[in-house]
Order: C-alpha cells, then sequence, then structure tokens
C-alpha cells in the first residue's frame, strides 16, 4: 500500500506541474489519466486489459464510442468518459448516462484528469446513477481517498467487495456535504432542528435570525473541544505508555472483564479510526467467516476484533491510542506490527486470515 500510495503522490505532484501546458482532452488523456491507470496496474497497451474507443451501441445509433473501457474476461467492467483538463465535469454533457445501460459495466468514471466521479447504479439496476459514490481530486487527495482508489487495483478489484461499500461511501459523502454547508452557513431548516429543544416559543425568522450566528458559533466550539480533548487523550496517554509488548491480551481482557474495579464505559472512547479498522478487518474476513461472527470490544488501552464475541476467539486488536499505531495478532508469537495509518492493515490480510482459520473449527455461540 504505501508504494500505491507514493505513486499517487507522485502523479499528482506531476500533474501539478505540468497541467498549464495541457490544452486538449487528447493531452489530457495522454498524460494524466493514462498513467493513473497504469499506477492501477492495468496494461495500457494490451487490449485485453484497456480498450480506447470502446464501441457501445446506444439505440439506433451505431458505433457510438467510450474513451475507454477496462476490461475483466473479455467484458468491460469500467467505462470511462475523458474530457480535458480545462473542462468542468458536468452531468449534462456525459455520454457515460446513455451507454451504462448497453454493457455488462456496473461502474463508470467521468475525469477531467484532475476531478474523478464514479457511478454505479445504486438507485435503479442498469441505469447509471445521477450522482457519483465516489469522488477525488489529484490535487487534494487524502488518505481516505487513495483507501478507495486501491480497490479498482486490477489485482484487487472485486465488483462485489465495490459494490458493496459503494453506498455507505456515497450516503457519507452526501452527509458530509450537508454537515460542511450547515458549518459555513447554516440554513433555516438546520437551525429550527438545532433549536428545537431549547426554544420553546415560535420558530419565527426573526427568531432563527437571531439564532443563526449562536448556532454556527456553538457548532465551531463543541468541534474545537472534541479535537483538545482528542489531543489531551493521546498526550496523557503517551506519557502513561509507550510500549505495546509484553502483555497478553486474554489475561488483561479477563482482568478486566471479572476485577471489580473495572474500568466504566465513560471512560474509553471508540475512536473513528478504530471502528475503520474493525470494518476493514470485517470485509477481509468475509471470505471466510459469516460477517455476523465477528465483533469488537474496546477498552482503554487497546480495541480487540474477535469472533463469536468470545475473547477467547480474539483475532487481533488494534493500539490506536498512542503515539504509535500498531496491530497485533493472535498467532503463535502474538507479533506485533506498527503501522502508519488504518489502510496498512490490508498489507497483513493472508496473516489476518491465518488467525482466523484457527478457530475455523470452533462452532459459533
Amino acid at each position: 500500500m504505501e508504494e500505491f500510495k507514493q505513486q499517487l503522490k507522485n502523479l499528482s505532484s506531476r500533474i501539478e506541474r505540468i497541467r498549464v501546458n495541457i490544452h486538449t482532452e487528447e493531452a489530457t488523456k495522454t498524460s494524466l489519466i493514462m498513467p493513473l491507470i497504469q499506477i492501477l496496474g492495468y496494461d495500457v497497451f494490451n487490449p485485453e486489459e484497456l480498450v480506447p474507443e470502446y464501441i457501445a451501441d446506444v439505440g439506433i445509433k451505431k458505433g457510438e464510442k467510450i474513451d475507454y473501457a477496462i476490461m475483466q474476461n473479455n467484458e468491460p467492467v469500467i467505462l470511462i468518459e475523458a474530457k480535458s483538463v480545462n473542462e468542468m465535469l458536468t452531468k449534462h454533457d456525459s455520454q457515460l448516462f446513455r451507454y451504462f445501460g448497453t454493457t455488462k459495466a456496473k461502474f463508470a468514471i467521468l475525469t477531467n484528469g484532475i476531478e474523478y466521479k464514479f457511478f454505479t447504479d445504486l438507485e435503479e439496476q442498469n441505469r447509471m446513477d445521477q450522482k457519483p459514490f465516489f469522488v477525488f481530486d489529484m490535487l487534494g487527495l487524502k488518505d481516505a481517498d487513495i483507501f478507495e482508489i486501491a480497490k479498482f487495483r486490477k489485482n484487487d478489484f472485486d465488483i462485489v467487495n465495490v459494490l458493496t461499500t459503494a453506498s455507505e461511501l456515497k450516503y457519507t459523502g452526501e452527509i458530509k456535504q450537508y454537515l460542511h454547508l450547515q458549518w459555513e452557513e447554516p440554513s433555516e431548516e438546520f437551525i429550527k432542528v438545532v433549536i428545537n429543544d431549547v426554544y420553546q416559543g415560535m420558530k419565527t425568522k426573526k427568531v432563527i435570525d437571531n439564532f443563526r450566528d449562536l448556532v454556527k458559533k456553538s457548532l465551531q466550539q463543541y468541534v474545537n473541544e472534541k479535537v483538545s480533548d482528542k489531543l489531551q487523550k493521546a498526550l496523557n496517554s503517551s506519557t502513561e505508555n509507550t510500549e505495546v509488548a509484553g502483555t497478553d491480551p486474554d489475561i488483561e481482557a479477563e482482568k478486566e472483564k471479572g476485577s471489580p474495579e473495572k474500568i466504566s464505559n465513560e471512560e474509553i472512547e471508540t475512536t473513528e479510526e478504530e471502528i475503520e479498522g474493525y470494518v476493514l478487518i470485517k470485509l477481509i474476513l468475509k471470505e471466510k467467516v459469516d460477517p455476523a461472527r465477528v465483533f469488537y470490544r474496546d477498552n482503554k488501552s487497546y480495541f480487540n476484533v474477535l469472533l463469536d464475541d468470545s475473547i477467547r476467539k480474539w483475532i487481533c486488536r488494534l493500539g490506536f491510542n498512542g503515539p504509535t499505531k500498531y496491530i497485533q495478532l493472535n498467532d503463535e508469537k502474538r507479533t506485533n506490527i506498527k503501522i502508519d495509518s488504518v489502510n496498512d492493515i490490508l498489507e497483513y490480510k493472508e496473516e489476518i486470515m491465518a488467525v482466523a482459520g484457527q478457530f475455523e473449527s470452533v462452532p459459533s455461540k
């Protein structure tokens, strides 16, 4: 994953440098889009993997072409429509909406070499959605973007796997965009919801206008306080313990479970990173075990992922609360692996599945 991440970062830097010299759609394809397809592991010169000018007949129109089709088993699985780097991407001028239902492709990409919009058919089968389920900007790549882009690599591409996460991606993206808009300028409807339990009078336009700045200020203070709390906890954790080795997770978990001085749930904060790690491991394990058997238990020092909600069947634990991130496997050596980000868990897919295999003979509760 680190090599893939670095390749994307290098391409991002290159795009920033050369974009001013690109003026046509063909130059955009050659200089910006094809390099990304290559990074994804496809041979751009092999028609069994990538077909330029793919013919997609639409109704009575014959010979209609799409810029690229990524192929799998002689069938298109991803359609790509390219625009010039200087063009804005709008759905109104996209041919993808006409072509999508005429092929077996389940994904379509609209791009100008910088912005990429990924579409599928979540709302109506074989009819491309009006809104993309995933959007990223090559000049503003985030780790979360790289994790999603990696799913489209040739050696990792799994249609079912991507489709299962497409819906969540789409709606979480829209929710975050909505929250961003409210953060910048709260709407009347949002203000009404916020003040509903704190102001009992009529929510007239004058009242809403009076509350507008107060709601905005309260949102900013709340987020700042949460960030401050997290930073303080990280600092406290770093002074308490910087080592992760030397304890047996089974023993420690049983101590916490049975001790009369058991840490209260109020002292335990399950973070977004821990949930991301749990979901990632659950997706990895679904090839071997029923996802319904995968649970987690969080405590103050680490985050357990286990089968059948049994601490005796722990698969791994995630240490994301200290200055150093790590994953510890329940193998013979109780291997501790230092990681830089949650997405690095993917690099240990085989090891995680091997640990889960130890419990295959153990019936679920």
